[in-house]
């Protein structure tokens, strides 16, 4: 048997930058964090011959392209498993469709877990250009690179996306002081909605392919938001960057009609007069996660709790992708 757990991520700037529409066109520029809540996968060979698949439904069936499952249907297809007798489970510590990358985290965790089955070893940037091979170029999703990248390297990541399709990684580079002040004073917590970002990306990726220039803009200033948010983070300036998180937000609502609502823009504003410098949803918008940066977190903490919104603590991964057994 062989386990596989990958990272789920927070956006700490550049956020949508990594979509290929804007990228090959204009290069991409975010700064992404992985966390210590996971996607698992188990592979392992079954007795009997054929592709048992466990995960929110079951599946037996006997070729891999009678799986319904559109990734790891594709997953099985790339490595060639002409006549597979394999067992693959998955398991998640947060729930997919709430804004933290669980579909990039997904897909690296199973095709890590399919070349540790396989005994064949994979690099982070491999493991990632596979992930993207598989969402962006054969399924069609209209999906960044974000999350496959910072699943398979881990860490607090700066990723620097090229219009020739390379992509550069550097960490980035905090003290220690910097690193535990954000591990204390950003807040994760549950707004109750879930979503699929597809419908917001969708509307990204068309108008950005049709040159709309309030797309276009809006992006190239989020992207310079990241940029200033590395120099302020490198430079300690926890709280400058805290406010840049609120410029962001200001700047992404405008994208899509459908990046917030009125109880998202309600506990927002609870969050800034209570205790946060500021914030932003996590992912692409709708629903999912409300990321605060607290000037104080414990008021914060209470009046988030008394307002139904659940906190999800966390610390920082710095392993990405890997395998926990094999």
């Amino acid at each position: 048997m062989i386990i596989t757990r990958s990272p789920l991520r927070i956006t700490l700037g550049g956020g949508g930058t990594d979509l290929p529409s804007y990228y090959r066109q204009h290069g991409g520029f975010l700064i992404s964090a992985a966390i210590d809540k996971y996607v698992f996968v188990t592979v392992m060979r079954p007795f009997t011959p054929g592709i048992f698949l466990k995960y929110s439904k079951l599946e037996h069936v006997n070729r891999t392209e009678e799986v319904l499952h559109p990734i790891i249907r594709e997953a099985l297809q790339l490595m060639d498993f002409k006549s597979p007798q394999v067992e693959i489970t998955t398991l998640a510590d947060i729930p997919s469709g709430t804004g933290l990358g669980s579909s990039g985290s997904f897909t690296t965790a199973l095709l890590k877990a399919l070349y540790a089955h396989e005994r064949r070893l994979l690099h982070p940037a491999d493991l990632a250009r596979l992930a993207c091979t598989i969402e962006i170029d054969r399924l069609k999703e209209p999906v960044g690179k974000q999350d496959q990248y910072i699943a398979a390297y881990g860490g607090i990541t700066c990723f620097t996306f090229q219009p020739d399709e390379t992509v550069d990684a550097m960490p980035l580079q905090l003290s220690t002081d910097t690193l535990f002040d954000l591990e204390d004073n950003l807040l994760l917590f549950f707004t109750g909605f879930s979503r699929s970002a597809g419908s917001i990306l969708l509307d990204q990726d068309v108008r950005t392919r049709q040159s709309d220039e309030d797309m276009l803009q809006n992006l190239h200033y989020v992207k310079d938001l990241g940029i200033r948010s590395k120099k302020a983070l490198e430079d300690g300036k926890t709280a400058l960057f805290g406010e840049l998180m609120h410029e962001h937000w200001l700047s992404k609502k405008k994208r899509s009609s459908g990046m917030s609502n009125a109880h998202i823009n309600e506990w927002y504003e609870l969050g800034r007069e209570n205790g946060a410098v500021g914030g932003k949803l996590v992912g692409a918008g709708g629903g999912g996660f409300l990321l605060f940066y607290a000037e104080d977190r414990v008021r914060l903490r209470r009046t988030m709790s008394r307002a139904g919104l659940e906190e999800v603590r966390f610390r920082f991964d710095f392993e990405g992708t890997k395998v926990i057994l094999g």
